[in-house]
């Protein structure tokens, strides 16, 4: 099974994953043949990319998978995070809608802490138009990571969780057409953006569901360690712990995902762009741990080496993201395995293969 962007859909790919619409229901069953209908039913619904049955696999030996939060457990705290939202401008929510996140949550951190030595590739499949709820669960599912890497307590971890998930509450007081816009911001139109991490902390910390901590992760998840960020330009570990971890979730979801104004990047780009900002935008030691978390290559992606040789992921290393082990496609009868965090250090990933 791989993932790949609609626009390289064919008709007669098997479908290797699940697709669910706008209110979490199963639109497309795994193992579904698609045909042209298919196809276009997908892109009605603006799936950035989807996961295939890859037969060409049939016959490779894959070693330790990297982990992936089970589709219906991501699809419960979409489900919930939408309902939050709208029911945010009520200033009120229901003790059903309560416990229901709560429950999301804690089996969210109990599924990651069991886990706790997998790497994953955080590679879901996001509805364009629901980005911002997509967003929210990918960006407290990362944040679990990192917690739990730290040694997190399991209250502590709630809090976490709790605070990544109504991180861009704020974003309820933005125009909606300033959100989506394609070109350049203004000036007053990029400040009314910036002013959402204030406005979410305000309405969080006046409501009796939140707690300072949880609340005070919409105020910081835009601050930079080296103090250029907002709203008040903090730095280093004066930012709150976890608003520079969710610095880093925040950031590498959105590089993934398609917006508006940009295409998505490839997460391996997202990677690089995050590391290489270590020590300025973000805290060194968060980065450490999200590296050795995060991995950007699943197993069973085709991938080109940069000596010409076409092969596919089947094994990632913790700490080691960057460089999976490959096998080589050909058509030599002795399998050849490229183990790059251990040796060809001359050889690297340049690209997916689709």
């Amino acid at each position: 099974m791989r993932k790949i962007p609609i626009k390289h859909l064919k008709p007669g790919m098997i479908l290797g994953k699940n697709l669910y619409d706008r209110h979490s229901s199963l639109l497309l069953a795994k193992g579904n043949r698609m045909g042209n209908y298919e196809i276009n039913r997908i892109k009605d619904y603006r799936y950035q990319a989807v996961y295939i049955a890859d037969q060409d696999n049939d016959d490779i030996e894959f070693f330790v998978n990297t982990e992936d939060i089970n589709d219906e457990l991501r699809n419960q705290a979409v489900s919930s995070v939408k309902e939050l939202f709208s029911m945010a401008n009520s200033q009120f929510f229901s003790k059903k809608l309560i416990t229901n996140v709560k429950q999301t949550l804690d089996n969210i951190i109990n599924e990651i802490t069991l886990n706790k030595n997998a790497t994953y590739t955080m590679t879901d499949l996001k509805l364009f138009d629901d980005y911002t709820y997509y967003h929210s669960v990918n960006v407290t599912i990362i944040a679990t990571i990192i917690g739990v890497s730290i040694k997190l307590s399991k209250a502590m971890l709630y809090e976490l969780a709790v605070g990544a998930l109504m991180h861009d509450i704020g974003k309820i007081f933005v125009p909606k057409e300033i959100l989506l816009k394609q070109n350049s911001l203004t000036p007053g139109e990029f400040s009314l953006i910036k002013d959402h991490s204030r406005k979410g902390y305000e309405y969080l910390i006046e409501m009796d569901e939140f707690s300072p901590e949880s609340s005070l992760v919409a105020l910081t998840h835009h601050e930079k360690y080296n103090g250029n960020g907002y709203p008040d330009g903090i730095s280093g570990i004066d930012i709150p712990l976890f608003g520079r971890i969710l610095a880093v979730a925040d950031v590498f979801d959105a590089l993934v995902s398609d917006r508006p104004y940009r295409k998505a990047l490839l997460p391996s780009e997202a990677i690089e762009h995050i590391s290489g900002s270590s020590g300025q935008h973000f805290d060194p030691d968060i980065i450490d741990i999200f590296l050795e978390k995060i991995s950007p290559y699943p197993v069973g992606s085709y991938v080109m080496l940069s000596n010409g040789q076409k092969g596919v992921v089947v094994e990632n290393q913790p700490k080691y993201g960057l460089r999976p082990k490959v096998k080589i496609i050909d058509d030599s009868t002795n399998p050849i395995y490229y183990d790059l965090s251990k040796e060809n250090f001359d050889i690297t990933i340049k690209s997916i293969v689709y």
